[in-house]
């Protein structure tokens, strides 16, 4: 893994500078619709660019894996009489239209952004070449992470934490509309408690729904830090890798 030497550039709202090197930023699909009920929102592409925008600012090396439940989920209704296998390609088409999207508002952001695929289709993006997707990192380049990881039955948190061992991501920030990690599902139950720190074997055994058993396996392995925290509100993304004082950070024994 890469050693987390912040780079020069400090945070000017909190006087501190970045935490990590290069990180892995996980987005759900449901991130993308915003307040609609399916599809996409003009106007969550367009937050989620300037949270990405806002930590890419500060020289952080910036690697995105998106998912594509906001447009097709595997285990959705509409895939319960298709295949397995089949329902999860339509899933990981879901991811690269995300992906094309959150391209297209970074770079009219004036950030420069590349979309690689695992699954190749070389008139939209670029095919997924790990050394290729590190000199893009290195050069200051936002990646986007499309399909997966290519093959079915594994979730895009897998491909996570497979791009985030890969490219030697110092963490796997993971976006979501939580403030981080309960013992049980806060919007269901009010006594759930929040557990700021925690490992990854105790989110297995407890089935804390971090991650998928998959993922969090994998970066169990590879001592790669996981920090679930609430992207919905603005500036947290910033807050995450500069201050770490909020979410939830799961990491090995």
């Amino acid at each position: 893994m890469t050693t987390a030497t912040a780079p020069d550039a400090s945070d000017s709202s909190t006087g501190a500078a970045p935490l990590y090197k290069r990180v892995i930023l996980k987005l759900s699909g449901e991130m993308m619709k915003g307040g609609e009920s399916f599809g996409i929102e003009a106007k969550a592409v367009q937050f989620i660019a300037e949270e990405i925008k806002s930590v890419h600012d500060l020289g952080l090396q910036v690697g995105v894996v998106i998912g594509g439940g906001n447009i097709f989920r595997g285990n959705s209704e509409a895939a319960r009489h298709m295949k397995r296998a089949v329902a999860d390609q339509v899933g990981m088409l879901a991811t690269v239209i995300n992906a094309l999207m959150i391209q297209d508002a970074l770079e009219h952001m004036g950030v420069k952004t590349r979309t690689m695929t695992a699954i190749t289709m070389s008139d939209v993006a670029e095919p997924y070449i790990r050394r290729r997707a590190i000199r893009h990192l290195e050069k200051g380049i936002v990646v986007i992470f499309g399909a997966g990881t290519g093959n079915p039955f594994f979730s895009t948190d897998s491909a996570a934490a497979l791009r985030g061992s890969e490219l030697g991501a110092d963490a796997v920030l993971k976006g979501t509309k939580v403030d981080g990690i309960y013992t049980a599902d806060p919007m269901k139950n009010p006594d759930a408690e929040f557990l700021p720190n925690c490992t990854f074997t105790q989110a297995i055994s407890k089935n804390l729904r971090v991650m998928d058993t998959t993922a969090l396996a994998l970066c169990r392995e590879q001592s790669l830090p996981v920090v679930v925290y609430n992207l919905t509100t603005r500036g947290n993304t910033r807050r995450v890798v500069t201050r770490g004082d909020i979410g939830t950070r799961v990491v090995t024994e």
